[in-house]
């Protein structure tokens, strides 16, 4: 079977009618779109994805789409289905998903509930997204494994009728060196791909063709900006992510209703295809009757067949025009960007787990300095770090602005240290990257302080009462995960630990004076182990440091132990009387 995206007939205009009403009956029963403090779910309104803009930065480069409704009967499925299961057995066709390919689904929304739990991706909206895209991989025509038999590849992207995508992968993933082309079951473009592709099914590769690699993949799409499919605006906003249509909003909502209302398994390839597509335009579907007519009335009797007439005189064929050229399209803003450069962009450097307070900003540029917009640039961090992106992500495209900037989401730290990379690229150009060098440092603390004013005394030979306290505080905020030392030092002017004097102990019971990689919790507080006395007495010192400089010296004081009442015989002889058999030794 050839690679191709599946002829389609023509959506009739009925359709985006009965999507519209179906969605608004479907919204008018939701409840209130707030969290449990007041607001609104995921981003806000103007981090949301405007419909119906152009490409932007979606999943499918706004491909065409399948535009079918869902019967508007609900599935029936099987009495003994229970809540949260899919019923094996058969039901209305429409509601029947291929085998493997709901396996798949489900799959990626479980591992997505681990990954990304505020997210609440149900696997419904997998399957709605799946039916709209590519008919549930053309009915399930997929391997054991997963993999389409054959590619499906959505329509060249020259901008003749669809969005101007230069090549950006090659041809690797849709065999086009030239454009590119929306590929596989959840129509991913290969320039979104490159970044959002995963390894669904654990072969070691990340294949937009297989079920398990692109429901995955389309699953950590929609919650890379921590949008809540719980609420209405975090799941339009997720949805039109997708491919930012109202009309593709609503499609894809109607789908998911159906399916939330039951759905059964069917055996793979045997799923029903779509016939309707969102780039077909000639006004109504048509049909072809599949019996001949019978005719209302007998048919007339023959009259006689007419005299001949005396032929015409030929006349002279004309001379055939020569066919037009095809006009070559209009250079894309991307095909103008001669470079890229830095748009002002400050140091980049962080503490581990905070965020970066700088972000990063690209512009586009002609080969003249001109600023070049609406342009994709690729944000790509490099290197060994857990650094992310806002919404956990190691990737983002943004499109460029009038003034050609591009300006990353914020950079996040993780608790690797040292530095790394974060690369610029500008989609569908083979010009030079542009690298910006971030670094992150250990957790650190300004401040340590007490978290008790009682003072701290021991008698020789014995144990202090209170075990030592302190918080660690960065910019008057607690400072969590700090790395931390307590020695118990000589004296003000020497660091060095101290041999007497009080002590803690190691596991085997031994005197230390010295302990190392302790560390704050995340409120901050570090409580030492507790502290012994040996028979020194006097005041000693404790001190503990932090990363970053913060500095506390504690106060220990270390008494005599009172001594016993003497006894009369001792009092009379100024010491204990001996036995004779002690005097006689002691003599001797």
């Amino acid at each position: 079977m050839s690679a191709h995206f599946g002829r389609r007939l023509r959506k009739g205009a009925v359709n985006t009618t009965v999507a519209a009403v179906a969605v608004a009956a479907l919204a008018a029963s939701q409840a209130p779109d707030v969290t449990a403090g007041g607001q609104a779910g995921g981003r806000t309104a103007a981090d949301s994805p405007s419909a119906d803009t152009g490409v932007e930065d979606s999943a499918t480069g706004n491909s065409p789409y399948y535009t079918d409704l869902p019967p508007l009967n609900s599935p029936s499925p099987s009495p003994s289905q229970s809540a949260g299961t899919t019923p094996a057995a058969t039901g209305d066709t429409e509601a029947g998903i291929p085998a493997t390919v709901l396996d798949a689904y489900k799959k990626a929304a479980a591992a997505l509930a681990d990954a990304k739990p505020g997210c609440n991706l149900p696997w419904e909206l997998l399957a709605a997204i799946g039916k709209v895209e590519s008919g549930q991989a053309r009915g399930g025509r997929v391997s054991a494994d997963g993999t389409t038999y054959s590619p499906i590849l959505g329509p060249v992207l020259n901008g003749n009728g669809f969005a101007n995508i230069s090549d950006t992968d090659n041809g690797a993933y849709d065999g086009d060196t030239t454009y590119d082309r929306a590929v596989g079951p959840m129509q991913f473009i290969p320039s979104t791909w490159a970044w959002a592709g995963r390894d669904g099914n654990g072969d070691g590769k990340k294949d937009p063709n297989n079920i398990y690699d692109a429901a995955l993949a389309a699953g950590h799409y929609l919650c890379r900006y921590s949008w809540d499919m719980s609420t209405a605006s975090g799941l339009r906003s997720a949805i039109l992510s997708y491919n930012n249509s109202t009309e593709y909003f609503n499609t894809v909502r109607s789908w998911l209703e159906y399916y939330r209302k039951g759905t059964h398994e069917i055996p793979d390839g045997t799923g029903s295809l779509p016939s309707n597509r969102s780039d077909d335009n000639d006004g109504g579907a048509t049909t072809s009757p599949s019996t001949t007519p019978t005719p209302s009335t007998p048919p007339a009797k023959p009259s006689p067949s007419p005299t001949p007439t005396k032929p015409t005189k030929p006349t002279k064929p004309t001379t055939p025009t020569t066919p037009t050229t095809p006009t070559t399209p209009a250079p894309t803003p991307t095909d103008t960007v001669h470079h890229i450069e830095d748009a002002g962009t400050g140091k980049l450097t962080a503490m581990a787990g905070d965020a970066f307070a700088q972000r990063i900003s690209a512009r586009t540029e002609t080969e003249a300095g001109k600023a070049v917009g609406k342009v994709r640039v690729r944000f790509t961090i490099v290197g060994d770090t857990d650094a992310t992106f806002t919404g956990g992500e190691r990737f983002a495209t943004i499109i460029t602005d009038s003034k050609g900037v591009a300006t990353a989401p914020a950079l996040r730290a993780g608790e690797k240290t040292g530095a790394f990379t974060v690369r610029a690229t500008v989609v569908g150009r083979l010009i030079s990257a542009l690298d910006y060098t971030a670094t992150v440092t250990a957790r650190a603390a300004d401040a340590l302080a007490r978290t008790s004013s009682t003072a701290l005394t021991c008698t020789a030979g014995g144990e202090f009462a209170e075990q030592v306290e302190v918080k660690a505080t960065y910019k008057g905020a607690a400072a969590g995960r700090v790395a931390a030392t307590a020695t118990l030092v000589k004296s003000a002017d020497d660091a060095t630990a101290n041999d007497k004097g009080p002590y803690f102990k190691d596991a085997a019971g031994n005197p230390v004076r010295a302990l190392t990689d302790l560390q704050t919790g995340a409120d901050g507080l570090l409580k030492l182990p507790k502290l012994y006395a040996d028979d020194t007495t006097g005041t000693f010192l404790l001190r503990i440091t932090t990363t970053g400089g913060a500095t506390l010296t504690v106060e220990l004081t270390v008494t005599a132990a009172p001594s016993s009442s003497p006894s009369p015989s001792e009092s009379a002889s100024g010491s204990p009387s001996a036995s004779p058999s002690e005097s006689a030794t002691t003599g001797s």
